[in-house]
């Protein structure tokens, strides 16, 4: 019975191995083929689509400025202070004790104008004593002449009657000019900016009586240069005046520049002239910005946009969408720009962001 049922499973197995048909190797090479060429095709559409994206990752976006002729100015910057051309600290010219003021504070004087008396009865009383010595010699001198001219009397007479008259005048005109010191003046016309002076106080001359006169209507900028700039700094150069506590800025020209250089801060003083402007006052902080160096037809380019080699000076700009490295030669700086002598023209587009990591020859996009 068990051989029986040996048999039996041989027969199935052979029966179902008879069943199964030899595979074609050609129908497989076929089928494989075909497999491979639509493999290749995924492949190639693959590397299609990211050839595009690394192609669109590769274009960078930057900035670009096209140059025209433009007005270029280098400046030599200093710092200086509002003053009056007429700031004066008045002084007696002669000794003596206040007697009267005249003027206050803010009041508007003119030039020649008194502003306080000194103590002068001692020389009132000269000046009187000498007036009837000379209406005395004046009387003596008319009748001696008369006489003189009738032919009556000497020339000695006469000349000596004339030389008395003449003395005393002068002496009387010395008394009046000493008395006229006693007067303290305005030497200018303004306004009287401080008042100190006091009744009774001692003054002399050389020393301060706390009178100031300003003529606020006639300003200027007053600045120390240094010396590096004397070649360059010179009257009648262009200069923009900056006053940062107005606020204002004005055009304008040196009116005075030194020949001299201070020994002691190695510097030349230079002078603007201010036009008349109720807000600007003596002692104001001004900066000023002297045209040094001027090309009316310059070509320019940021600074930041400049990047240096070990050999020279170079930008990029942007060609049919192509980034160009240009090597240039650079003149004067002012404002942040830079004058480019040599290299670029007008009409070229200069990158001025997104230049830092540019080759030449990467695609841009504007």
């Amino acid at each position: 019975m068990k051989t029986s049922i040996y048999t039996l499973a041989l027969a199935l197995v052979l029966a179902s191995c008879s069943s199964e048909k030899p595979k074609d190797k050609k129908t497989e090479l076929e089928q494989l083929k075909k497999q491979r060429t639509e493999l290749n095709g995924k492949i190639e559409k693959l590397e299609a689509e990211l050839g595009q994206n690394k192609a669109v990752a590769d274009v960078k976006d930057v900035t670009a400025t096209e140059l025209t002729e433009i007005h270029f100015r280098s400046y030599v910057e200093v710092q200086g202070k509002v003053d009056a051309e007429d700031n004066v600290e008045i002084m007696p010219e002669s000794p003596g004790t206040v007697t009267q003021i005249y003027v206050k504070v803010g009041q508007q004087v003119s030039k020649g104008q008194v502003l306080a008396q000194l103590d002068d009865k001692v020389l009132k009383q000269g000046v009187a004593q000498m007036q009837t010595q000379l209406d005395l010699a004046t009387t003596v001198f008319n009748r001696q002449k008369n006489l003189w001219d009738q032919k009556i009397g000497t020339e000695v007479q006469y000349l000596t009657a004339k030389s008395q008259k003449e003395g005393l005048e002068r002496q009387l005109a010395g008394l009046k000019s000493q008395a006229a010191m006693n007067k303290i003046k305005s030497p200018v016309s303004g306004t009287v900016d401080a008042m100190e002076l006091k009744l009774g106080q001692s003054v002399a001359p050389g020393s301060p009586t706390g009178i100031r006169v300003v003529n606020a209507s006639r300003l200027k900028v007053k600045a120390l240069v240094s010396e590096n700039y004397g070649g360059k700094v010179n009257q009648g150069d262009e200069v923009q005046v900056s006053l940062p506590d107005v606020p204002d800025n004005l055009q304008a020209h040196i009116s005075f520049a030194a020949k001299v250089i201070d020994p002691v801060s190695r510097g030349f003083n230079v002078e603007v002239k201010l036009p008349s402007n109720k807000r600007y006052r003596p002692n104001m902080v001004a900066i000023l910005k002297i045209v040094d160096y001027k090309n009316d037809q310059a070509l320019v380019v940021p600074i930041n946009a400049i990047q240096k080699s070990e050999t020279s000076e170079y930008v990029f700009t942007a060609v049919n969408g192509k980034a160009k490295k240009v090597d240039i030669k650079t003149g004067k700086v002012s404002d942040g720009k830079a004058e480019i002598l040599s290299g670029l023209k007008a009409g070229d587009k200069v990158i001025t962001t997104g230049f830092q990591e540019l080759n030449d020859g990467d695609s841009v996009k504007l």
